[in-house]
């Protein structure tokens, strides 16, 4: 897996603490920015569940060799762009795909999975010579690897982090949503400063379903 943060506002800090302070101010945004630090603006005004100020920063990245598995549960992001390779137009003739650790540590298992996994893209290219790929793409496993680009603005990033980066997070996109925040936070460290789970910000609120192992804060929030 590669995750890239391939463009995002810049000093999107200053941007949506002055964007918040506007509508408190006769002064527009662009003679608000950095006449306060934005990190105790955004503490005050997020803080008081106005979360609408940090739409105006946005994040794109380029996530690269994950699974069609991983994707399905992605696009349930409805408040986020994305452009995903094809299996219409793009050859997938040699076989690419995510073997799970748990099947990597067992021997057994993976041989099983590996042979498994060479005869359905023998499969695949036998239809291929017959059929147009978008036919043939059928027999492709949710373990076939893709390539997807992804945007959203902080707010969204925030509730996906929230429950990406959670311990009850399927393994892979909780290692996606992990990496994505650790970029977030180098660029952006106020917004993101208690981004991850809410176990990170308080007590966790799955109850009974709670992992009982809740994660530490993003180096970020530390800061001070």
């Amino acid at each position: 897996m590669e995750v890239k943060l391939l463009a995002y506002t810049r000093d999107a800090d200053a941007i949506c603490a002055a964007a918040g302070k506007s509508c408190y101010s006769e002064k527009p945004a662009s003679e608000l920015i950095n006449d306060e630090s934005p990190e105790k603006v955004l503490n005050r005004i997020v803080g008081m569940g106005h979360h609408s100020v940090i739409e105006h920063a946005s994040f794109t990245f380029s996530v690269e060799g994950v699974s069609r598995s991983l994707t399905h549960q992605l696009v349930r992001h409805r408040i986020a762009s994305f452009s995903q390779q094809s299996q219409r137009y793009v050859s997938l003739d040699e076989p690419t795909y995510v073997v799970p650790d748990t099947i990597e540590a067992d021997p057994e298992a993976k041989e099983v999975f590996e042979e498994t996994m060479e005869r359905i893209w023998s499969v695949y290219r036998e239809l291929r010579e017959k059929f147009p790929a978008e036919d043939a793409r059928y027999v492709l496993p949710n373990a076939c690897t893709t390539n997807i680009t992804i945007t959203m603005n902080a707010r969204e990033l925030l509730h996906f982090f929230s429950l990406r980066c959670c311990n009850r997070a399927q393994w892979e996109i909780r290692d996606m949503a992990d990496r994505m925040l650790a970029l977030c936070e180098e660029v952006s460290p106020t917004i993101f400063r208690d981004g991850g789970p809410p176990c990170v910000r308080g007590p966790c609120p799955e109850g009974k379903l709670s992992c009982g192992k809740p994660r530490k804060k993003s180096r970020s929030s530390s800061n001070p």
